[in-house]
């Protein structure tokens, strides 16, 4: 008789507003159950990966899990992409005490205080105030510094966080918030957005937005002409190879987060190898063609379950969730060791500016030249071109 698979279930949103995002997690998560499977499996059983699409849709998550623990019997669960994909399924997970890695979810035990809760994401111990650090950083290093801010924002869980963050980074620079806009996922229109803030005048733009929204936001603020000092922030898109292709040189100016970029800094053991094994499968699977904002973060996401349960000799979640608080991972986006709450120990967000993209070729993207880290200075690769304006190419 065949030895049972170990089945690790989770959801992620392969259809819906972040597919693309999810289908990149999907690729690196198969990935790693090839290359597990090759060597063996884990506690001498293979692995069997079972992923069910939430279709971007938080309603769909509780009976997902729900599914996977009762109707699948899956061993393992881990989270999926982001808060939408994990917040849901908080309750669930700690009703049952299940041990659970979640992927880029930014502040989802915040408030919860689940001990058996990590999350691959380098935000560090206060998520919310590292995440957009760096953007206010770099704005108070200017002249004049800057004095105003409007916030545009997408009505989803996401945005809580990050928004909360602005204000609190705002408030200590002595900013003021002149005017702050939530908009459904659902817009397809931004100019209605736009178009009031160009009477205000604000000297920050904060944008926190989705992949589709990025796109919708920023032609919308070139449409209109629109010239604050610095604009960005929280925005998921511009790290997505897709959305760089389709915004091209309107990208330029932009300062944004991202998690991991090839620069000489950040190529720790394992990761090339990664990276140029997703490319080769990313157009098969319609995902990210580059894929460096999940892919690093997702596969080393299956490193951390993989250890966990070597170390343990276990599926005990109580005892992987131990092993985990106790315990440094060595990984593809380096060494990971988790903190209070969950999150990394040490934060390592990066920012990036855009700047001087010509077209919309992939091959403008697949190094750091047209996307330079200009925060934190430790890893920087180029220097914020401030205002706004200056950065912007028009082509």
């Amino acid at each position: 008789m065949s030895t049972p698979p170990i089945k690790i279930g989770y959801c992620l949103s392969l259809t819906g507003a972040l597919a693309s995002n999810g289908r990149t997690a999907r690729v690196a998560h198969q990935m790693w159950e090839a290359d597990v499977n090759r060597r063996g499996g884990l506690l001498g059983r293979p692995v069997q990966m079972i992923c069910i699409d939430d279709e971007t849709n938080p309603k769909l998550v509780p009976a997902i899990y729900k599914r996977l623990l009762d109707d699948e019997k899956a061993d393992l669960v881990i989270g999926g992409y982001g808060d939408n994909s994990v917040s849901p399924a908080m309750p669930l997970i700690i009703e049952r005490k299940r041990y659970l890695i979640a992927l880029m979810a930014l502040a989802v035990n915040a408030t919860l205080a689940y001990e058996n809760y990590f999350v691959m994401i380098p935000t560090g111990p206060h998520p919310t105030d590292a995440l957009t650090e760096g953007f206010f950083r770099l704005a108070a290093e200017q002249s004049p510094k800057p004095a105003s801010m409007a916030i545009l924002a997408a009505d989803a869980p996401f945005s809580v966080g990050p928004v909360a963050g602005a204000k609190k980074h705002a408030d200590e620079l002595g900013v003021r918030v002149v005017s702050e806009t939530r908009y459904p996922l659902s817009t397809a229109d931004f100019e209605p957005l736009i178009r009031p803030l160009e009477p205000v005048k604000p000297d920050i733009l904060f944008l926190c937005s989705y992949l589709n929204d990025s796109v919708g936001l920023l032609r919308a603020i070139d449409a209109a002409g629109l010239e604050p000092g610095i604009v960005g922030g929280a925005m998921i898109g511009p790290q997505n190879g897709s959305v760089k292709i389709e915004l091209g040189p309107l990208l330029n100016g932009v300062v944004n987060y991202e998690y991991w970029l090839p620069v000489p800094a950040m190529m720790y053991p394992g990761v090339a190898q990664v990276i140029a094994n997703y490319q080769s499968r990313a157009a098969a699977a319609g995902s990210d063609p580059l894929g460096y904002y999940v892919v690093p973060q997702a596969y080393a996401q299956m490193q951390i379950v993989e250890q966990a349960v070597s170390g343990t000799g276990s599926l005990d979640d109580a005892r992987l969730a131990r092993f985990t608080r106790e315990h440094s991972f060595k990984t593809v986006v380096g060494d990971v060791q988790f903190g209070p709450g969950g999150g990394w120990a040490e934060p390592r967000v990066l920012h990036v500016q855009y700047q001087n993209i010509k077209g919309r070729d992939i091959g403008e993207f697949r190094d750091a030249r047209t996307q330079p880290v200009v925060w934190p200075p430790g890893l920087a690769s180029g220097s914020l071109i401030y205002p706004y304006a200056r950065a912007t190419l028009r082509v």
